[in-house]
């Protein structure tokens, strides 16, 4: 048995060559040679092996055979720890017979799944390989071209995989971290597998509640030397690797999702995690030059949600603005060819583009790996309470300077706050549940209230911009209209503002 450690990037086809010359470039890079893997993934018609979380796979490569079965393992940020068990064989389907008898399920009938195998989809790539020393650590790199297959269907696979062979885990983040500097890549999520199911039609499209409040750790035993210490460190781990596994969860949504204003829903809450690892960074001290200038560009980049979001609500859940005018049918098409002009679909391989965006992702990963081993000491000074009353404190506070109670506010201010109550929100998200229910929910309705109302200012001010280039007078009309929304965005604002705090 093999306890393999690896961390999966993922990258565009363009990019093969230069991550080529990067990694035969390397201080210490040997280059394994190349071969041709092909590969069968088996499993049950009922998914046996899946719900087992096991992956079993048949590869065949030169004149040899292997069949290797992968067992439940764990993953912290983006490293992959999974034992897996590997036998050479001779024919073209696996034996399950030929693993250790301990690997299974307690009362688990084997020989009735083996009887049930069949292959699900198969995987088949040319490899390239290098065995790299770094910090007294040597990792394979392996750089995968080829395509998933299942039922007919195709879906092109571009990896690169660093599995630690021998020291340190954290060599596979320096070594990751150099490639990242020299060619765009980004975290990998999903396995071969996953996709490979997912094409095969056995398991359902990746799902993703909205984010309600993070399952922040219960407090520590108070007998230990740093109760604040081991809180607050929890705290920054429970905090960034949700914000950064949801964010490669919601990049695969968008990329299948086909509905445009389902889609800009997706990039609003992928954006809203980048934010939440930003704050969470901030919070706990954590945030260097570096890394401030990544999310920078980053959050530039996603500056068109809020066009695209407008726009695409005057299509869908906004359309009776645009139906119950004359000049409706116009206008419609004037506000599809903005849209067109967004290039939506090309928002994601844009960013996927900027050597960043992978930066970035990698960066953050480090930091976990670093804190878990306590290499990354955080201030003890404060209990886990008092870091979420002073986070929650320092976020009102915020609001309270730009929405003073004594300052009307138009249109144009409340766009200008927009992204400002989004992280006040995503702060509540993440340490709401330390809180009672019933006060932290009623303090936070009406706000949530006022941002669906910018949301629907967004959608006026699109439409009359839209309707002024048409040459189209509807500035009496909507006007009209965003009083009546100002009127009550104000009175809740009035009484949000008065509210006592809940923390």
């Amino acid at each position: 048995m093999n306890a393999e450690i690896e961390l999966k990037l993922f990258f565009l086809p363009q990019y093969q060559e230069s991550l080529i010359n990067k990694l035969d470039s390397l201080d210490s890079s040997v280059p394994q040679g190349k071969r041709r893997l092909a590969n069968g993934y088996f499993d049950t018609p009922d998914l046996q092996l899946r719900r087992w979380d096991m992956g079993l796979r048949v590869r065949g490569y030169d004149e040899h055979k292997e069949q290797t079965i992968k067992t439940a393992g764990q993953v912290v940020g983006g490293i992959h720890s999974r034992p897996e068990y590997n036998v050479t064989i001779q024919a073209d389907s696996p034996d399950l017979s030929l693993f250790p008898a301990t690997i299974w399920p307690e009362a688990a009938d084997i020989a009735a799944v083996q009887a049930q195998l069949s292959c699900v989809f198969h995987t088949d790539f040319n490899r390239r390989t290098w065995h790299v020393e770094i910090d007294k650590s040597v990792i394979e790199v392996a750089l995968d071209i080829g395509e998933i297959t299942a039922n007919g269907q195709h879906q092109a696979l571009c990896e690169l995989e660093f599995e630690l062979l021998s020291g340190d885990t954290q060599a596979l983040l320096t070594l990751a971290l150099q490639v990242a500097n020299a060619v765009p890549v980004r975290l990998g999520k999903a396995s071969k597998a996953q996709r490979g199911y997912l094409l095969a039609g056995k398991q359902k499209p990746i799902a993703l509640s909205a984010l309600e409040f993070l399952p922040l750790p219960t407090p520590v035993d108070m007998n230990l030397h740093q109760p604040h210490q081991q809180e607050l460190t929890a705290t920054c781990q429970v905090l960034l690797e949700t914000a950064l596994e949801r964010w490669q969860l919601l990049e695969s949504m968008i990329t299948e999702e086909v509905d445009n204003e389902a889609c800009i829903a997706l990039w609003w809450r992928m954006r809203a995690c980048i934010r939440l690892l930003r704050m969470t960074l901030i919070q706990f001290g954590l945030l260097d030059t570096s890394l401030s200038q990544w999310f920078m560009n980053i959050e530039h980049q996603l500056d068109f949600i809020e066009e695209a979001q407008a726009l695409t609500a005057l299509f869908g859940s906004q359309k009776g603005l645009v139906n119950r005018l004359v000049e409706g049918s116009t206008l419609t098409r004037q506000l599809q060819v903005q849209f067109d002009e967004l290039k939506l679909t090309e928002q994601l391989p844009s960013l996927w583009r900027q050597v960043e965006y992978g930066q970035l992702q990698l960066a953050i990963v480090d930091i976990l790996l670093n804190i878990s081993a306590g290499n990354i000491p955080l201030n003890n000074e404060l209990g886990l309470q008092q870091h979420a009353d002073r986070a929650q404190q320092a976020s009102w506070q915020a609001i309270l300077d730009a929405m003073p109670l004594d300052k009307p506010m138009g249109g144009e201010d409340y766009l200008g706050c927009a992204r400002l109550l989004d992280e006040s929100i995503q702060v509540g998200q993440a340490y709401g549940a330390l809180y009672e229910a019933k006060p932290r929910d009623a303090f936070r309705a009406p706000w949530q209230d006022i941002v669906l109302g910018i949301k629907t200012l967004a959608c006026y001010r699109t439409l009359n911009g839209t309707a002024q280039q048409l040459g189209i007078d509807v500035s009496e009309w909507l006007e009209e209209k965003q009083q009546s929304l100002l009127f009550a965005m104000e009175s809740s604002r009035q009484n949000a503002l008065q509210q006592t705090v809940y923390w």
